[in-house]
């Protein structure tokens, strides 16, 4: 069967090359396990990723995939990290994001028709978003585009100067991928060695993103925004009717579930019963595989939403079919060069 794995990181080598030559923050270092270490301020104690090989070897990712019982293509996203361009100055960020976004048009190309990925871009100044992302989808033709749950340690992802960058995704029809950043709400959810912000903490930075998009009018005024909100749509749906309940100050002309029911999510939830919660909730039409690899694995997210008892149609749509959609993926139009490799040989 082939499927598509929405929810999947790969990160260029390059990018982080470069922040091995800053003596500021944000910065990295080349550790001991073919990968890097990355500090995204001098406040932390330790460092904000200490990652292996297995999430800037691509060929490596895709070999993984190889070894399961179905043909997988994959949709990369920035995951944490797309808060980093907008920790940077307008310029840096400006030349980081067009640096990591030309990484993902080259895996584009070296994989078509298995490998797409979204471009990011750096909230920070508002015309060069819009400059970076004009040039990721026109340019590069990117699939979508990560943002990140704050704007640097700013939570206002919803702030009025940022009203042109939603109005153009929307006009662009581009899905808008929202991922938990973990710039935000460290303070109550420090601790454990990590343990509470990586269980809880990540829930509530993409909740707490996603209904601001809600809250803000910017799902009412911008009624075609494509919105992807990973992990299962956090804690929103399972508090759907307290949103509702307890709302009322916004104003909206609608209740807020109206808008997240909207939006589309994925299947990384090691429970089942998430899953299955997740689908009766959106809905089945958008709900789309992941597998947060290699945060997790896609033997684990495969059994998963095994458990979650959908029949064979409802799978087809989860593990292809929306995502083709949603995304708009395409196979290569491989007739121009089949064309061309008859003319050479003489047929």
């Amino acid at each position: 069967m082939r499927i598509v794995d929405a929810h999947f990181h790969w990160w260029p080598r390059s990018v982080f090359d470069e922040l091995c030559e800053r003596t500021s923050y944000p910065r990295a270092e080349r550790n001991g396990k073919g990968g890097y270490t990355y500090w995204r301020n001098g406040d932390s104690s330790t460092a904000r990723f200490n990652l292996g090989a297995e999430w800037f070897d691509l060929d490596r990712q895709l070999a993984h995939m190889d070894g399961l019982p179905h043909q997988v293509d994959v949709v990369c996203s920035p995951g944490p990290f797309a808060v980093h361009f907008s920790d940077l100055s307008a310029a840096e960020g400006r030349a980081g994001a067009m640096l990591w976004n030309q990484e993902m048009a080259g895996a584009q190309r070296q994989h078509a028709g298995r490998v797409w990925a979204t471009g990011v871009v750096p909230l920070v100044d508002t015309a060069v978003a819009l400059d970076v992302l004009n040039h990721a989808i026109g340019e590069l033709g990117l699939v979508g585009v990560s943002i990140p749950g704050s704007v640097g340690s700013d939570p206002r992802i919803d702030a009025e100067r940022l009203e042109p960058f939603y109005a153009r995704v929307e006009e662009l029809g581009l899905p808008l991928y929202l991922h938990p950043t973990d710039a935000v709400f460290v303070d109550i959810l420090d601790g454990y060695d990590g343990a509470l912000y990586t269980s809880l903490g990540r829930v509530v930075d993409v909740s707490v993103a996603a209904y601001r998009l809600v809250l803000s009018g910017i799902m009412e005024r911008h009624p075609r925004l494509k919105v992807f909100m990973s992990h299962t749509g956090g804690a929103l749906p399972y508090q759907s009717g307290r949103m509702d309940k307890n709302s009322r100050a916004a104003r909206l002309p609608r209740d807020p579930s109206t808008y997240l029911k909207r939006m589309h999510t994925d299947t990384v939830s090691p429970h089942s019963l998430g899953v299955k919660f997740a689908v009766e909730y959106y809905g089945i039409d958008q709900i789309l595989y992941g597998s947060d690899y290699p945060c997790w694995n896609p033997e684990a997210a495969l059994a998963v939403l095994e458990g979650a008892g959908l029949s064979a149609e409802d799978q087809q749509k989860v593990l292809f079919t929306n995502a083709r959609r949603f995304f708009g993926l395409r196979d290569p139009d491989t007739s121009a060069a089949r064309q061309a490799s008859q003319v050479l040989a003489g047929v």
